[in-house]
This record gives structure tokens, C-alpha cells and sequence, in this order.
């Protein structure tokens, strides 16, 4: 019985899965007086994905998840910590229910158990993510630099867009463009100073392209099929506003 109970306690607090490639991160947002949000999803292989949960200790937290896939499951994670789980769904059934230690950003991590991400199996699932009571306030933090997303959106038989922007030092702005594998992509820059580039990922956050080193022009065939990201980013420290214009071409 002692050895059983040591196993449990271990398999509670493993480190999370360390086959897990990549790890994409996405910031859960409430609605105005919401205490609920939900995230319906997939990912396929060793794709793994971070929720950003913001909440404050002695809130109370309720997660779990529908899956069509068996071996699919989230793992959380406390503030500042990225290997170790307070929470691992593969033994609790995907149902987690508790009070928080602590305030800050926790992390709901979905992932596929080894044997299923290396036959690269896909896993739809639905995440509800509940965060109710009053809690003690978090200590005051200074704010971080902003970063939004945007969809780019093709007109009607267009296979070009031309978007600008603004950002302030520190600044990004992430263009989601859905894209096929075998598609050629290219990506223009027109910065006003030298303090603005861009980097592309490809699903499931792997790094295809930086700028910086490279150059602000991109042009590369696609292989694999989904949302892309292009980041446009601002290195200044000064607090000055920098414009840009960013061309897609996707054919």
C-alpha cells in the first residue's frame, strides 16, 4: 500500500511530457463579467499547446476537457513554472477542480501521450476553463509590452494583402494567415527604422523564418497546412513609434 501510495504521489507531480516539440502559447480571454471560457481545438502529433490563464490565489478553478481522442490530455502548470505539473489529467480523467495557491499565470497545457503523437494521431477537443470568487488581489505588476492578433483575410479570388501598422518599442503584432502545404508564401517588410522585423512559424509555433538575420523579404514553399504566424516586432527601448508596411502573397 505504501509503495502504491508513493507511485500516485509521483505520477502527480511528474515534469510534463518531455516528448512535447514545440510548445505554442495563446492567452485565455475572459468576457466582460464572464467567470467561463471555452477553447474548442486540435493538434496532431507532438503538438503542444499553453493556455495563459491569469487568475489570484484563493480563486477557485475548475478545467476540464472533451476529447475524441483517448490518449489527449492537459496538464496544469502554477505561475513561473514550465516543466513541473500540479495537476496531470491523465490520472484525474481530465477534470480538475481546486483552489489556487498562488496568483499569476497558470498554464493549462494540452498535449498527446507519446504512443499517440509518434503515429502523429490528431485529437479534437473542447476546453472549459472556470475561474470564480474573489481571491486576494494580485501584487501590482508592471505593465508588458502589448501584443496583438489579427487575422489577414484574402479578398475574394486575391492572393495578395498589404497591411500597416504602428508599435511602440517592445511592441509585436501576430498576422494569422491559413495557408495549404505545398503553397508558396511570401512576406515583405517595409519598416521606417531598423528596430522592426519579423519572424514566421508555421502550426504548432516551430520557427520557419527571422528576419534579422535574413533580411525583410521571404519567399518559401509550405510544408505543412494551417494557420501561420507572422510576428511583427519592434526592438526600440526608447519609447519611440515605429511604422510599418507588411506584404502576403500566398499563391
Amino acid at each position: 500500500m505504501k509503495r502504491l501510495a508513493l507511485m500516485i504521489l509521483s505520477t502527480l507531480f511528474v515534469s510534463t511530457p518531455l516528448w512535447a516539440g514545440d510548445i505554442r502559447t495563446e492567452r485565455v480571454h475572459f468576457q466582460r463579467g464572464a467567470t467561463s471560457a471555452v477553447v474548442e481545438a486540435s493538434i496532431t502529433g507532438y503538438e503542444t499547446v499553453d493556455y495563459l490563464l491569469g487568475a489570484r490565489k484563493g480563486q477557485s478553478m475548475n478545467v476540464s476537457m472533451a476529447t475524441d481522442n483517448g490518449a489527449n490530455y492537459f496538464n496544469i502548470l502554477a505561475p513561473d513554472e514550465n516543466e513541473v505539473a500540479m495537476f496531470n489529467g491523465s490520472v484525474a480523467e481530465n477534470q480538475y477542480e481546486g483552489k489556487l495557491p498562488e496568483s499569476g499565470d497558470y498554464k493549462v497545457r494540452v498535449y498527446l501521450m507519446r504512443s499517440a503523437a509518434r503515429r502523429s494521431q490528431k485529437a479534437n477537443y473542447r476546453l472549459e476553463m472556470i475561474v470564480s470568487g474573489g481571491g486576494q488581489a494580485a501584487p501590482t505588476k508592471p505593465s508588458e509590452p502589448e501584443t496583438r492578433t489579427e487575422r489577414v483575410q484574402f479578398k475574394h479570388g486575391e492572393t495578395k494583402d498589404i497591411v500597416s501598422g504602428r508599435l511602440r518599442g517592445g511592441e509585436s503584432t501576430r498576422y494569422l494567415l491559413r495557408a495549404r502545404e505545398g503553397q508558396f508564401l511570401t512576406v515583405s517588410l517595409l519598416p521606417s527604422d531598423a528596430q522592426t522585423h519579423f519572424n514566421i512559424f508555421v502550426p504548432g509555433g516551430k520557427m520557419l523564418y527571422e528576419s534579422t538575420g535574413a533580411g525583410n523579404q521571404y519567399r518559401g514553399q509550405l510544408y505543412l497546412s494551417g494557420d501561420h504566424v507572422v510576428e511583427v516586432y519592434d526592438l526600440g527601448t526608447d519609447g519611440s513609434v515605429s511604422d510599418y508596411e507588411v506584404e502576403f502573397v500566398i499563391e
